[in-house]
């Protein structure tokens, strides 16, 4: 028998809140400055679906990264 407390749910998040969430890691990407390379990276992957083909964003993106740490 489950323990009083253990089937608890959170109140449902409204729906602005919801679709206003950030990611986090988003979040820290864009904090980064390379939120542009990011972004690239990621609409090629969505749309060659291997990332070998995206190479020069995957490079644009981590050469962006390095000059950020």
């Amino acid at each position: 028998m489950a323990r009083p407390g253990h089937a608890r749910s959170h109140p449902p998040l409204k729906e602005d809140e919801d679709e206003e969430a950030e990611d986090p890691v988003d979040a820290m990407i864009s904090r980064t400055g390379c939120a542009t390379q990011h972004r690239e990276l990621q609409e090629c992957m969505a749309v060659r679906q291997d990332w070998r083909h995206c190479q020069p964003q995957v490079r644009a993106f981590g050469e962006c990264m390095a000059r950020r740490q």
